[in-house]
């Protein structure tokens, strides 16, 4: 060790310290890069908390190994095949979309696909993939094989409650991710062999709407759309998405327990049906329904939005509760909504 050392192992400097490196100038850019225009942001519902984000979801099956079987289904959207997995054997739906997309909704369209991929709820048609081959996009659903509620009825009040249950269990989902359906009806709850109710048709028919001629379907929507979305004066053209979903709900709800649509039979054009659900009097259940049924229907068919009861209040409801707590612990006899 030299004389004068501290100890220190480190080697004597023989020269003057270093210069410490200037810092880089926070100022400068690069001009090559496209700066961002925040103003054509578009926000999207969020995937829950738990939930692994869209880039971590599963990779779905290639479209080659998929073998249309027949088809389930179709309407001025698109057509539904069943579809084979040839490697797994396992049944799905394949959505085929009608019509000519630009590039913007269909980078819109694959962006919220991403994103419903990633929400995982019993009560809500699983989306597995997204197809966008030779012009044609096709969106690979899970397969329910009972079809849709169209066209049942439910006279039976605890046969209505757990179907009402499942539905709002799954706008309760995406409420909460901040996801509106705005297509609440009886053909898009769809039940399976095992009697479980989902939702279907949410996200994209969404986008879709943007694209497609709103006359080419127009009675079959507005009939369970809410009076201020037909017509925006009677909100002051304030429009809240879940409070509108509550309300399809409630009319999909009142239309199983009486076998028919709640607002008549005859309306078939879009003027008289229009006024019948902004200015005739509320629809309700008849006299003979119990006073808790007539009270769930009252909370979901209110025209201000803001006395409508939220997702979550009406599982809360005694219509609801009473049923579930009729046998603790057994299931609800859902034997009607089975596949015989």
């Amino acid at each position: 060790m030299q004389p004068g050392s501290n100890g220190s192992s480190r080697p004597n400097q023989t020269g003057p310290p270093p210069r410490p490196r200037p810092r880089r100038r926070s100022d400068l850019t690069l001009s090559f890069l496209p700066q961002r225009d925040h103003s054509l942001a578009v926000p999207l519902p969020l995937p829950p908390p738990s939930a692994p984000g869209p880039s971590a979801a599963s990779p779905f099956p290639d479209l080659a190994d998929l073998e249309r079987l027949r088809r389930v289904g179709s309407g001025a959207g698109g057509t539904v095949w069943l579809a084979h997995h040839r490697p797994t054997g396992r049944l799905y739906a394949l959505k085929v979309i009608h019509g000519h997309h630009d590039d913007d909704v269909r980078r819109q369209m694959r962006r919220e696909i991403e994103i419903l991929r990633a929400a995982d709820s019993p009560s809500v048609v699983r989306c597995h993939g997204f197809y966008d081959r030779g012009g044609e996009i096709q969106i690979l659903l899970e397969y329910m094989d009972g079809g849709s509620l169209a066209g049942r009825r439910f006279a039976d009040e605890v046969q209505l409650a757990d179907v009402a249950r499942q539905v709002l269990e799954g706008l309760t989902y995406l409420h909460r991710l901040r996801i509106v359906h705005r297509d609440i009806k009886p053909s898009n709850l769809l039940v399976n062999g095992r009697g479980e109710v989902k939702i279907a048709d949410f996200g994209v028919g969404r986008i879709l709407a943007k694209t497609m001629d709103p006359c080419n379907s127009a009675v079959g929507t507005i009939a369970y759309m809410s009076p201020e979305r037909i017509n925006t004066d009677l909100n002051e053209g304030a429009y809240d998405g879940r409070a509108g979903d509550i309300w399809s709900f409630g009319v999909s709800i009142l239309e199983f327990y009486l076998g028919r649509f709640p607002f008549g039979e005859r309306l078939g054009d879009w003027a008289s049906l229009m006024v019948a659900i902004c200015y005739a009097r509320l629809p309700e259940a008849p006299p003979t329904a119990s006073p808790e049924f007539r009270s769930f229907l009252a909370a979901c068919l209110q025209r201000e939005p803001a006395r409508r009861l939220t997702a979550p209040q009406l599982l809360r409801h005694p219509f609801v509760t009473r049923s579930s707590a009729a046998e603790p612990g057994a299931p609800p006899d859902v034997s009607s909504l089975r596949l015989g």
